[in-house]
């Protein structure tokens, strides 16, 4: 079975194909890392767009993730959390890592990089946001907006405790009811 194979079968993307593919990025296969940029980059674009507010930053993380994949694919481990959720981890951080560099120096760097379309993925991956949207719905405004604050602009929560004048236990109660509810819709 080949990687074109694995994914033309499912579309949505298992742990098990995530395994099978990124042993073969650890073994040199440019086609199975076209596969998981294919995959995960519009997710990995996403989240560094809404953390930098900069299309040109977050295309920079974009292609710092997919190169550190590339160049030392077993730090990455596709089994706790997923491939996709290790890869949004480490947008998450770069685009803040850069965030915090652009108010040091000022200015960021662009660099352009080209997006090829995917459309079975791009359907598995939307079905994934719909899931997550729909799932974000049911949280109360207190969780959905600390849990923005932290994965998004990256506040402990102290930090938003501070930020929003609420008790850090009412924030980290808030942070983990919400993490709760979001882990029982996705193993639903």
């Amino acid at each position: 079975m080949d990687s074109e194979t694995a994914v033309a079968d499912n579309p949505q993307p298992s742990p098990a194909d995530d395994r099978f593919l990124l042993a073969l990025v650890q073994s040199g296969d440019e086609q199975s890392m076209a596969t998981l940029f294919d995959r995960y980059s519009k997710a990995v674009y996403s989240i560094a767009l809404r953390v930098l507010e900069d299309e040109a930053a977050a295309e920079d993380v974009l292609q710092a993730v997919f190169m550190q994949l590339w160049r030392n694919p077993e730090s990455f481990n596709a089994d706790s959390g997923g491939l996709g959720g290790g890869l949004a981890l480490k947008a998450r951080a770069r685009a803040l890592d850069a965030l915090h560099r652009a108010h040091s120096t000022g200015f960021i760097n662009p660099v352009a990089l080209a997006m090829p379309a995917d459309l079975a993925g791009e359907a598995g991956r939307n079905a994934l946001a719909a899931r997550a949207r729909a799932a974000l719905q049911h949280l109360t405004d207190g969780q959905r907006k600390a849990l923005e604050a932290a994965f998004f602009d990256g506040l402990t929560h102290v930090e938003i405790a501070e930020t929003t004048g609420t008790p850090a236990s009412t924030v980290k109660a808030a942070l983990l009811g919400s993490l709760l509810h979001l882990r029982e819709a996705f193993q639903a």
